[in-house]
């Protein structure tokens, strides 16, 4: 059965690329390409919404999608857990499923994993995030996500040790963790989690180095795996199991990789 699929943002970079794996995907069939602009009206006929738009419009798209039961994978930055609650209840009343990805690309929801299985070990953890310069919102989703995940992984522990974040230079805290945020040509995406502790430290960087290919992976893993889930779903990492102790679900809002093992993206961890 051909699922029909309206992709809002679908003009954009990232809605670019959903449009070219759902066109070599047999059992979709693109009903409607919206921009930003367009009238929300236009979703309508279709069994999946995709939103790749922007942060400002997308709580629209989600509303939008709940009020007519359809399904929605939300790709676009800037959903906390705080910005989820807002639509819960709507998303739980319509009975649809609600898959929000704050990154398509499987090595950095392993970084973000590996982050937060290491975060009780630490005292101490900084996320510095970089982006291109026309990135409209900081910090990332992912940087959201990934803080998320650590301050859920230290709840036994407590919050992480962060002086001075009265100071605007120490970045801006998201569940306790200091995030710092670059936009600045020369880069597609970059997140460096650093957690220090007495006499050591360990760095996780990972790097998107072509989106296509990095993005595409995790795009048909989305796709297949919000035909079975209802209500609120939050990270590709809920879909997979990556083999290592993660927050129940609950915690953060419901919800190996070698270097160059995936496609488009490079993923590692450094200690000093």
């Amino acid at each position: 059965m051909t699922t029909r699929v309206a992709i809002v943002g679908g003009t954009g970079k990232l809605g670019r690329i959903i449009c070219d794996v759902l066109a070599a995907e047999a059992d979709y069939d693109v009903v409607a390409v919206l921009t930003s602009r367009s009238p929300l009206t236009d979703l309508d006929g279709a069994d999946l919404v995709i939103d790749a738009s922007v942060p400002a419009v997308s709580i629209d798209v989600v509303r939008a999608a709940a009020e007519r039961g359809i399904d929605i994978i939300v790709g676009t930055s800037g959903w906390s857990a705080e910005r989820i609650a807002l639509v819960r209840p709507a998303i739980q009343a319509s009975g649809i499923a609600a898959l929000f990805v704050p990154n398509f690309s499987l090595g950095s929801v392993l970084g973000s994993a590996l982050a937060a299985a290491a975060a009780p070990f630490f005292p101490s953890v900084e996320i510095v995030e970089a982006h291109r310069e026309t990135k409209i919102d900081s910090p990332s989703g992912t940087a959201v996500r990934t803080a998320e995940l650590i301050a859920a992984a230290r709840r036994e522990v407590g919050p992480v040790a962060a002086p001075h974040v009265d100071q605007r230079a120490r970045g801006q805290q998201v569940a306790s963790i200091p995030v710092h945020s670059l936009r600045r040509p020369g880069v597609v995406a970059r997140q460096e989690t650093v957690l220090s502790g007495p006499g050591e430290s360990l760095t996780i960087v990972h790097d998107t180095v072509e989106p296509a290919q990095a993005y595409g992976p995790g795009i048909r893993l989305a796709l297949g795996g919000v035909r079975d889930l209802r209500g609120v779903t939050v990270g590709l990492d809920s879909l997979i199991d990556i083999g290592i102790g993660r927050p129940a679900p609950g915690d953060v809002g419901d919800g190996g990789v070698d270097d160059g093992g995936a496609p488009g993206q490079v993923a590692r961890a450094t200690g000093a």
